[in-house]
């Protein structure tokens, strides 16, 4: 039987109402976890409101 752990990491938008993702800084850092054995499996953000996002979350997995 295959065991996993996770990790899941938050990235706060940027601009006056939220929503701007600083896209090298976000593919920077699932990049530096990627190299660390760790897979991506869910992406997803917390709605501010009107389709705005506040933060993007991100949850990996690898074997244990």
């Amino acid at each position: 039987m295959e065991k996993w752990e996770y990790v899941s990491i938050k990235v706060e938008t940027k601009g006056f109402q939220g929503g701007i993702l600083e896209i090298e800084d976000f593919d920077s850092k699932i990049n530096k976890l990627g190299e660390e054995g760790w897979e991506l499996v869910s992406c997803f953000s917390t709605n501010k409101g009107y389709g705005e996002s506040r933060e993007i979350i991100s949850v990996f997995k690898r074997r244990k």
